[in-house]
């Protein structure tokens, strides 16, 4: 068990202010309806006898602190605050910084993760009670020599491709990079905000108090070929997927995994529904550039209807998987920005609470650059993510060779057991 001693807590804030002609920010539509929850990333860095016994533990603390506050002139959204769901109010405020020491060996915390422990690492809760800043760090050095980064950056102003693009330029910045990518914060002006007044829809929709677990699941390169293969195969109705990616593999066979354990729980559904997070960035006409700093995303919605005497088992569900994901098209991010798609939001929510649909909800972060986040140290040897406060969400992040992927699943305590079986 990691024992994890908090050294000190400050906040940092850009290096130079924020010039006034940039202090408010309108959120876009999609900040809008993003959950108020932070979305956690964790970096492990081997001790290196080459980097670490040149650079004290205060020097290395020195030199993260002082790049945080450079590049916080850049992404000065950050250090501010979300006022009324509508705008940050770009006041410098700052990010918290926190430094602990971890008295455990980093290779033992890797080896064997704990995922009740892995929030140690991280300086807030990942559920956003009681959020205080938009961004909070934490620096945890093992007894080792090891280090490891957490970071939190709130959903309601961000999606993943714009946290880790926040700290490649971090960590470039800290080993000394000059020509940094610079941010763009122009999304309002693609996807306008609303008044979400009088619609159903609240972005707290899906958050749940009830426990959740996670459990991490591996696929390495030969067990993704099998799934691969196996997902091409036609079915007993002569379906047939060509070549279908590794993410479209472990998504299908995730999701029959769920129905599964919902039909042995005798919990019978008329509708079995695969959500897929969809990075609107390259969709857009002209498409956008990764830059584009925000929430940027939709999710597509992949329905299978099932009856409680069905005695084939589980469906091909991958032509339906990839038939939903590929309807995320510039018709549809046009409904988006018009306003149109608010109504089909409140429409769904209205369905999925009759209770009669099981709901399977996937974001793919297998391609975000986690293993080139470098502060001058070299590159990460794990990164991972922690338990978010959704029922049935699985995280799909890249292994540290880049060959796998690592399934990361959030379920109900009492069906976990059941998954992995």
């Amino acid at each position: 068990m990691a024992n994890v001693e908090i050294l000190s807590k400050e906040m940092i804030r850009p290096s130079s202010p924020t010039p006034e002609h940039l202090r408010n920010l309108k959120l876009s539509f999609l900040d809008q309806v993003a959950p108020p929850v932070y979305v956690p990333l964790i970096f492990f860095y081997p001790f290196d006898e080459l980097c670490f016994d040149t650079i004290s533990h205060p020097h290395i603390s020195q030199l993260l602190k002082q790049s945080l506050s450079d590049t916080l002139t850049m992404f000065y959204p950050l250090a501010g605050q979300i006022q009324e769901n509508s705008f940050i109010d770009c006041n410098d405020s700052g990010v918290e910084f926190v430094e602990a020491q971890v008295h455990a060996r980093l290779s033992d915390v890797i080896r064997e993760p704990n995922m009740a422990e892995l929030n140690k690492f991280l300086a807030v809760n990942p559920s956003g009670v009681g959020i205080a800043t938009l961004l909070a760090v934490q620096i945890n050095f093992f007894d080792c020599g090891g280090i490891a980064i957490g970071v939190c950056l709130s959903h309601k102003i961000a999606d993943g491709t714009s946290l880790v693009a926040f700290i490649n330029a971090w960590a470039a910045t800290c080993r000394g990079e000059v020509k940094i990518r610079q941010p763009y914060f122009d999304l309002a002006h693609l996807f306008p905000p609303r008044d979400l007044s009088g619609f159903s829809f609240t972005p707290n929709d899906g958050i749940t108090k009830e426990k959740i677990m996670t459990k991490r699941f591996i696929f390495d390169k030969e067990k993704l070929a099998m799934l691969k293969k196996e997902a091409a195969a036609a079915s007993g109705d002569g379906s047939q997927v060509k070549n279908p990616t590794r993410v479209e593999a472990v998504s299908a066979f995730i999701w029959k995994k769920f129905m599964e354990v919902a039909k042995n729980k005798m919990d019978v559904k008329k509708m079995y529904v695969a959500v897929h997070a969809v990075n609107l960035r390259p969709r857009t006409s002209p498409p956008l550039s990764e830059q584009a700093f925000g929430n940027c995303w939709r999710p597509s919605f992949a329905f299978i209807s099932t009856s409680g005497d069905e005695k084939n088992g589980c469906p091909n569900v991958l032509p339906v998987l990839r038939s939903s994901i590929r309807k995320i098209n510039s018709d549809y991010i046009k409904q988006v920005q018009n306003g149109e798609y608010l109504n089909h939001l409140s429409k769904s929510k209205d369905m999925f609470m009759k209770g009669d649909i099981e709901l399977c909800n996937f974001s793919s972060w297998s391609r975000f650059p986690v293993y080139e986040v470098d502060y001058g140290w070299g590159r990460p040897c794990w990164v991972c993510t922690t338990t978010l406060p959704f029922k049935n969400v699985v995280i799909l992040m890249s292994t540290p060779c880049g060959d796998g992927i690592e399934a990361w699943v959030n379920m109900l305590e009492e069906d976990i057991s059941a998954f992995r079986s």
